[in-house]
């Protein structure tokens, strides 16, 4: 287990009891509002004032520094999955059905709550001014990152950070990606309108599911052919919905996919190619393609400044051996949002053990409680120093 400096071990237990009550009383994107309540309650009692400007349920709090020189945002997701939890011997199991924190959030929004009791406690110690963002909608579109930023929770701020407890990183260590660390998350639907008729006449229609596999191919000429080979990219069809009968070719074709990547330029490109791949080819069998593209999170940026001046907090706080210097993933996270904004991190406490064995967004995903100590010290720290 990581060494802490700042916090004991009531804070510690005092945070293990938030998560495990937010554990057992989870709510989904945008439904947030007993959770919500819940966080006021606790910073209403710190004396930390809840700013009332921005839309529900999401939660921001300032903490007035000793100097206010600088303005730091630190921030935690509040929101659950659709998932029924699996597994009956944990003593905090949810308690509503069909949902469940299976990503770490209950997590997050302890421990940021944990860093504001702390503060409150401390004051003398903390020369920032700290913002406290306690986000709805990580996991669902449209985003809470997104809402925020439109509503000005970064006005006067120089620098965001963020945590998220990560199962498929060793316990014990912390650390992140410099620069692109997350791929964008885009979506799009495709309806591929033709000319149904007889299987025994294909002549006489125009075939969707024909043209629907020459555009299924003709997508990953985006990756390969367009894209800059030093961009990561990914384009992946999840969905592909036509006829029901043996001897009659449909009249239409729908096909849902995503799209990754792992910088803007590529992003962009790779919306614009595709959408005008499917109208081209479509049209060159006679057919009429309608693209919807469904915009979700931008590729995650964590900027080379902000990186440095984490791990050196992190190398400070723990020790050289704690920090982990991470690969680029495909996976999104909509704290992108604020980092296309300001200068940031978004930083990965591991977790990984055999309490925490199952990979995020999963019916078995639990928090590795041992993790704890070092995401609250890591969220102070960062108030104190970033």
């Amino acid at each position: 287990m990581i060494q802490t400096k700042l916090i004991d071990s009531d804070l510690v237990a005092w945070t293990i009891q938030q998560r495990r009550h937010f554990h057992m009383h989870p709510e989904l994107s945008g439904q947030e509002f007993k959770t919500a309540a819940y966080v006021k309650e606790k910073l209403t009692g710190f004396g930390i004032p809840i700013d009332s400007r921005f839309s529900a349920p999401n939660v921001v709090a300032f903490f007035k520094g000793s100097e206010g020189n600088k303005t730091i945002a630190l921030r935690a997701d509040m929101d659950a999955l659709p998932l029924h939890e699996e597994g009956d011997n944990k003593p905090y199991i949810s308690t509503v059905p069909g949902v469940m924190h299976g990503c770490g959030h209950d997590g997050h929004t302890a421990t940021l709550l944990a860093a504001a009791k702390w503060m409150s406690e401390n004051p003398h110690l903390v020369k920032n001014n700290i913002v406290l963002i306690f986000q709805s909608s990580e996991e669902a579109s449209p985003s809470g990152a997104q809402q925020l930023v439109k509503e000005g929770v970064l006005d006067g701020v120089d620098a965001i950070y963020g945590i998220h407890y990560l199962s498929g990183m060793p316990l014990g260590k912390i650390g992140f990606a410099t620069g692109y660390a997350m791929a964008s998350s885009d979506d799009f639907d495709i309806t591929i309108e033709g000319t149904g008729g007889h299987g025994g006449y294909p002549h006489q229609t125009v075939d969707p599911i024909y043209i629907a596999t020459h555009l299924i191919q003709a997508f990953q000429s985006v990756v390969s052919r367009s894209l800059n080979p030093l961009h990561a990219g990914v384009i992946s069809f999840g969905g592909m919905q036509a006829g029901n009968s043996y001897n009659v070719i449909p009249e239409k074709v729908t096909l849902q996919g995503t799209i990754r990547a792992m910088s803007f330029d590529g992003a962009e490109l790779m919306h614009k190619k595709t959408a005008q791949l499917t109208e081209s080819l479509c049209a060159s069998f006679g057919a009429k393609g309608h693209y919807h593209f469904i915009e979700g999170t931008p590729p995650l940026y964590n900027h080379p400044e902000a990186c440095a001046v984490a791990k050196d907090i992190i190398v400070k706080s723990f020790g050289e051996d704690v920090f982990l210097e991470k690969d680029p993933v495909m996976g999104a996270e909509d704290f992108s949002y604020y980092l296309k904004e300001k200068t940031g991190a978004f930083i990965n406490v591991g977790m990984q053990s055999e309490k925490s064995q199952y990979p995020h967004h999963h019916p078995k995903f639990d928090i590795d409680e041992a993790a704890i100590p070092a995401g609250i010290e890591l969220m102070i720290q960062l108030a104190l120093n970033a």
